[in-house]
């Protein structure tokens, strides 16, 4: 497996191209590499005078053109949406030779993205649809909480009828895996309820006791260590107190909202279950920003170390 990191720049308009070179320019020499970035380079030379850095591109840019670089900063563009694809694109097809062993991914814009074609919800669609693969679950990761989720991108009303026994159970697996392969010999996985205090025993529905409890138990009898359904208002706080080592959440902001109360600066995404690598900052292409220097790149710093972290311990 390469050691290799890729970065894709993200959205050229985007704060993407600020946050890549700065993570760049604080590496340590033997770091940067080990380091690509696949983007455009008259977009990351833009990006290095808006924040002031002298950090050398030589060697470390996957140069991918870009019609009339260096485009406008915060301004919404089909041009920038296809860019953002295709530094992803290459950035999958080297991966999957494997000329890289992780890709580290800067905000697209899905906006953006649909206007020049490319019709996914985010990353993970779009990383599942490129390597052909079947399921690709998002996990959130930070020091003190690690959620992983059932659903994401589709509307509350399609996220509850997702959340089958069966969809629940491989989630549930798949975050098992991963917390195993990062170096947790034996995660405490909480699953947690899908209607308040989960259904108070068919109140207020019954999906926690028909969907969601069978999936924990056929869990636990596979001798994986699950805990669940337990109310979602009380399960994040436990987690984050030390109880368990990982919340499986039902639905989008079920489990981002207490990742970000809680980490907003330093969560990052990860593709769980992908053939191939991959994780992300936590945070948008923050158009109104974008080429003023002054973009935060501790979320990519965070991402970067995390892919280190996979590259170091293998695909198992």
């Amino acid at each position: 497996m390469s050691d290799i990191i890729g970065i894709t720049m993200g959205d050229p308009a985007g704060v993407g191209p600020e946050i890549c070179v700065k993570a760049l320019a604080g590496m340590s020499g033997a770091d940067r590499a080990r380091t690509l970035i696949y983007g455009n380079r008259p977009t990351l030379e833009a990006a290095k005078a808006a924040v002031g850095c002298e950090v050398d591109l030589a060697d470390r840019v996957v140069d991918l053109p870009v019609e009339g670089a260096p485009l406008p900063w915060g301004r919404l563009s089909p041009v920038a949406g296809d860019a953002a694809f295709r530094f992803i694109e290459r950035a999958v097809r080297d991966a999957e030779a494997g000329r890289i062993g992780c890709i580290v991914t800067a905000p697209i814009n899905k906006e953006a993205l649909n206007a020049a074609g490319h019709h996914y919800d985010g990353h993970t669609g779009m990383l599942r649809s490129l390597t052909g693969s079947q399921a690709a679950y998002m996990l959130l990761a930070s020091e003190r909480l690690k959620v992983i989720h059932v659903s994401t991108h589709v509307s509350l009303n399609e996220a509850i009828r997702r959340a089958t026994t069966e969809r629940v159970l491989a989630t549930i697996r798949a975050g098992n895996s991963h917390l195993k392969r990062i170096g947790i010999a034996a995660p405490r996985i909480a699953v947690a309820g899908i209607n308040p205090h989960c259904g108070e025993n068919g109140l207020f529905g019954t999906e926690d006791e028909d969907q969601i409890a069978p999936a924990v138990a056929a869990a636990r009898a596979e001798g994986i260590d699950a805990q669940g359904p337990i109310s979602a208002d009380t399960v994040f706080h436990r987690a984050h107190n030390g109880a368990f080592d990982l919340v499986v959440a039902q639905y989008h902001d079920q489990g981002h909202i207490p990742i970000k109360l809680v980490a907003f600066d330093d969560a990052v995404n990860v593709s769980v279950e992908l053939p191939i690598d991959r994780t992300s900052v936590d945070h948008g292409t923050a158009f109104d920003i974008a080429g003023k220097g002054i973009a935060n790149h501790g979320n990519m710093n965070a991402a970067i170390a995390y892919a280190r972290r996979l590259v170091a311990g293998g695909r198992g």
